[in-house]
């Protein structure tokens, strides 16, 4: 018992609190600490569901922005505020976002400088979205790595050489092709999604995760897919259908996914949301 358990103590634990153009906010911890990728839902709207998942605000040590859009910075200055807690942040975006979060709370990163959090490394990385100045990220810890690609226009070769490093990802897989053409979305819209500074396509995404997924990625979050161009039960069955030993997760719109355990031996627990954990010894991550 006690090396199943020093085994699977040692991984990251991971949900997606909402993915979509209604707010973007991801979650990656360990046992210690955790981080937020975006903030893009309300303070409340967080807490609430990490109390859903057994999580503690408590644990999270810092938040992390990848571009400027209402869907990923929304809920920043309340959550900051309330918890103390630094916003990673470039100029640029702070100054196109026009959100008020303390001075003191503002840090500033660099592309590939990559950035220590306890026993985490963030490193960011730049990607081609219409923000002022848009990032990606990787997410280390224990051996472990987890990837945020979503909002990217182009599978570049950023998010190509990244995305082979990953343990687990989150990966846009926005629209369509045929649905996006033929909905009733205006012309210039539709360009601007397709355009190669919008969103990847479901055919985007399945080529980047074929062609470059590490023979070690147990999870692919699929998220920020589009409510009027995309289908859940589609994009799952697109990526179960040669997704072999990796675990396909629809990260949803509407409320977080569960919390999965991403282990260096591919590994994973998947808690009961009620119970939390189902080995003695977890509880005590989330108190």
């Amino acid at each position: 018992m006690e090396s199943f358990y020093i085994r699977h103590i040692m991984g990251l634990f991971v949900t997606s609190l909402n993915s979509g153009s209604n707010g973007n906010c991801y979650y990656i911890g360990n046992e210690h600490e955790a981080i937020l990728i975006d903030g893009g839902i309300s303070c409340r709207e967080t807490e609430k569901r990490m109390k859903r998942l057994g999580l503690s605000l408590k644990k999270v040590k810092a938040i992390f922005i990848s571009h400027e859009h209402g869907d990923h910075i929304h809920g920043v200055p309340a959550l900051s505020k309330k918890y103390q807690l630094p916003v990673y942040i470039t100029p640029p975006t702070l100054n196109n976002g026009r959100v008020n979060i303390r001075e003191e709370l503002v840090h500033p990163f660099r592309a590939y400088q990559p950035v220590t959090i306890g026993n985490f490394s963030i490193t960011a990385f730049p990607k081609e979205h219409d923000a002022c100045d848009p990032h990606s990220f990787i997410i280390s810890s224990n051996g472990i790595t987890i990837g945020v690609f979503t909002d990217i226009g182009v599978s570049c070769k950023h998010v190509t050489q990244h995305f082979r490093l990953c343990h687990a990802a989150f990966l846009e897989s926005n629209y369509d092709a045929h649905m996006l053409e033929k909905g009733r979305y205006p012309y210039h819209l539709k360009n601007r999604i397709r355009g190669g500074k919008g969103h990847l396509s479901n055919d985007q995404a399945m080529r980047l995760f074929t062609q470059h997924k590490a023979p070690h990625m147990s999870h692919l979050f699929l998220s920020h897919l589009s409510r009027d161009n995309n289908s859940p039960e589609l994009v799952k069955k697109l990526f179960s259908s040669v997704a072999n030993t990796t675990e396909i997760i629809i990260a949803s719109r509407d409320r977080e996914t569960d919390v999965y355990h991403v282990t260096p031996n591919r590994g994973s627990i998947k808690p009961n949301r009620r119970s939390k954990f189902a080995y003695a010894g977890q509880l005590s991550l989330f108190q």
